[in-house]
């Protein structure tokens, strides 16, 4: 594969991975993903930022000689975690010169992670610069986007910056120049939701950070090259931003029925009352899907049938990946029915305690909800329309 231009030798040395269907034995692929690596060739040395997942290894080093490269000075690594440091040692064995350029955490990982040789590694402190002879790299370090480790590295003369992690998308594409499309921000907000947003303060931080330099490109460790950088910065910018939209989402697990009932019930009646509602079946949905949900809802709205004497399996795992992924939501309740008792809203409140939310009292009915049941039902959505009207977003 011959490598693409950028810019004025910067070069696009990544792979697609369209085969692959889940990152992290976790996280599915709608588009499988790609693993960005660039190329760095100054007057004086050559660098490569960032380099690949393992299994792409001898494919990665194949392409690198099919286009004569025959050196590397530097290895710049930002971020230890493997789809982007894996093919370090087999760089290092191909090119016994080069030098591992990376900060004291990354250090620490790839020690570890990958046994690289502490001697073959230079470490870097926050805008510290290398020069390439005509370009010159400056490192920053953006802890939190998504781990400690994260740096970013900054081209200096040409304007252009690689940002690992951030403003990426599991995305697989032949040009590699993002489209500014429906289908590439639908990416980016789920790439965003499921990896990104238990750390939204630290990305509206960079956010801004970026904004501010106003970079030429932005070169991110997954998905396309944004040569327009407005398009997924005012996206972040939006994710991040401390308030939610007009939403409440709903997931559930119904074993009978009867929370589906209530799910169902409370959905008409606030969406009456103008506000978004998003009904989400935890057993037959995508989490993905949720987790794309949790980026803007205000409201969470749990539903669960009882299971022997606690909550269904899988309305404890929305809990808990609720209270992991940390949303800007700020309003929670429950609704749920039971056949012979237990605790149900207990056990799924204890998941969701660490993101403070304003909780509205819950409904827990004995098989199938009654009239008294539906006047209830109608109270607490009369809270979070009020609620909502509050905070002015209707």
């Amino acid at each position: 594969m011959k490598f693409k231009e950028i810019k004025n030798n910067i070069f696009y040395c990544g792979l697609n991975d369209c085969e692959r269907e889940i990152f992290d034995e976790l996280i599915p692929l709608e588009h499988g993903t790609s693993y960005n690596s660039y190329l760095v060739k100054g007057s004086e040395k050559v660098a490569i930022i960032d380099t690949m997942y393992p299994p792409k290894t001898e494919e990665y080093l194949k392409n690198l000689d099919e286009n004569g490269v025959d050196r590397i000075d530097y290895i710049i690594a930002n971020h230890g975690e493997q789809d982007h440091s894996g093919s370090i040692p087999a760089l290092l064995k191909k090119y016994p010169d080069a030098v591992v350029v990376t900060n004291a955490k990354v250090k620490d990982n790839i020690k570890e992670m990958l046994l690289v040789d502490e001697e073959k590694i230079k470490v870097i402190n926050n805008n510290e610069e290398l020069s390439l002879g005509d370009k010159t790299l400056r490192f920053i370090i953006a802890p939190g986007v998504h781990w400690p480790d994260t740096m970013f590295t900054y081209f200096v003369e040409d304007n252009i910056i690689c940002t690992c992690d951030f403003l990426g998308a599991h995305y697989t594409f032949e040009d590699i120049f993002a489209d500014d499309s429906k289908e590439l921000e639908h990416s980016a907000k789920r790439y965003y939701a499921e990896i990104m947003m238990p750390f939204r303060t630290m990305c509206k931080k960079y956010t801004q950070m970026l904004k501010d330099l106003k970079p030429e490109m932005i070169l991110p460790s997954h998905g396309p090259v944004y040569k327009n950088p407005e398009f997924i910065l005012d996206l972040y910018a939006d994710w991040s931003a401390d308030e939610g939209k007009n939403l409440v989402t709903m997931p559930y697990v119904s074993m009978y029925g009867s929370t589906e009932s209530m799910i169902d019930y409370m959905k008409e009646k606030l969406e009456a009352k103008g506000i978004s509602v998003h009904k989400f079946d935890i057993v037959r949905g995508d989490l993905g899907d949720l987790a794309m949900d949790l980026v803007d809802a205000t409201t969470i709205v749990l539903g669960s049938s009882m299971v022997l004497t606690g909550p269904h399996p899988a309305a404890f795992n929305i809990a808990y990946l609720a209270g992991i992924l940390r949303p800007k939501a700020k309003i929670a309740t429950f609704v749920g029915s039971y056949g012979w008792g237990g605790n149900l809203f207990g056990k799924l409140s204890e998941q969701l305690s660490g993101l403070k939310l304003d909780v509205i009292e819950p409904l827990l009915v004995k098989g199938k909800p009654k009239e008294e049941d539906y006047k209830k039902l109608d109270e607490i959505a009369e809270q979070i329309y009020e609620k909502h009207k509050a905070l002015n977003l209707i």
